[in-house]
C-alpha cells in the first residue's frame, strides 16, 4: 500500500532500566565476586555503573563477560518458555503461575525459611551468618523455567531441599567448610532448571533431593501437584 512506511521495532536497549533490572545485574555481579571471577574493587567499580544505570543498555555490558548472561532483548521483553515434553508430570504447574513472593533469605545469628507453596524468582540469595536458612522447594513454583540460588554461609548452615522434577547444577565452593551436592541428577525432559553456587565459609551448604507432593485423584491414582 502506497503511502505508508514500516515502523523500525524500537531498540530494547533505550528503554528505562527499572529497581529491579538494576538488582538482577548487581545480583549476578555479587555472584560473578563469589565464584573468583572479578575482584572486590572491579565489583565495587560495577556496582557504581549499576546504580547509575538509566537505560538497558547501560546495564547489558556489565554482565556480558561473565556465565548466565541474557541479551538486553531477553531482559526488557519476557519471552514466552519452551513447551514442555509431552506426558512429563508436574511441568506445566511447576513454571509460572504467579509472582515471586521474596527474593533473598537472609539469617543473621538467626533463622530464616522458605517453604510451602512459594514462588521461587529467577535470582534467590540466601545467606546465613553464624545461623540457619532452610529453603524447602518441593511445592514451590517457579517464576522461570531456569532459576538461579546463590549460597553464602558464613560459620552458619544452608539447606536446599529440591523436588525430583527439577534438574539441579550446583557449583558452590567450600571454603573450610562445605557445599554438599546430595541432588546430582536430571529431573524430568523439559522440566525446571535449578542452578545453585555460592560459598560456604566455615559453614555449609547442603542440597538434597526431597520428595514430590503427590495427591490422590477420585480413581485412587496418585498425581503430581
Amino acid at each position: 500500500m502506497t503511502g505508508m512506511t514500516e515502523q523500525p521495532d524500537r531498540d530494547p536497549r533505550h528503554l528505562r532500566a527499572s529497581n529491579q533490572d538494576r538488582e538482577q545485574v548487581a545480583v549476578a555481579l555479587h555472584t560473578a565476586m563469589a565464584e573468583g571471577r572479578i575482584e572486590v574493587p572491579e565489583l565495587e567499580e560495577r556496582l557504581d555503573a549499576v546504580y547509575r544505570a538509566k537505560t538497558l543498555g547501560e546495564l547489558e555490558p556489565l554482565t556480558s563477560d561473565l556465565p548466565g548472561h541474557r541479551p538486553v532483548t531477553a531482559a526488557g521483553v519476557a519471552l514466552p518458555a519452551p513447551p514442555p515434553e509431552p506426558g512429563s508430570p508436574g511441568i506445566v504447574s511447576r513454571v509460572g503461575g504467579g509472582y515471586p513472593t521474596s527474593s533473598a533469605a537472609v539469617a543473621v545469628m538467626s533463622g530464616a525459611t522458605r517453604s510451602g507453596r512459594w514462588v521461587v524468582p529467577r535470582q534467590f540469595t540466601a545467606v546465613a551468618v553464624m545461623g540457619g536458612v532452610e529453603l524447602d522447594l518441593t511445592q514451590a513454583r517457579f517464576a522461570e523455567r531456569q532459576v538461579t540460588i546463590t549460597a553464602v554461609a558464613v560459620m552458619g548452615g544452608i539447606e536446599i531441599t529440591v523436588p525430583a522434577d527439577v534438574t539441579v547444577l550446583v557449583s558452590g565452593i567450600g571454603l573450610m567448610g562445605g557445599f554438599e551436592d546430595h541432588a546430582r541428577s536430571d529431573g524430568y525432559p523439559g522440566g525446571p532448571v535449578l542452578r545453585v553456587n555460592g560459598l560456604a565459609l566455615m559453614g555449609g551448604v547442603e542440597v538434597k533431593r526431597g520428595r514430590l507432593p503427590e495427591q490422590i485423584t477420585d480413581d485412587g491414582r496418585k498425581e503430581l501437584r
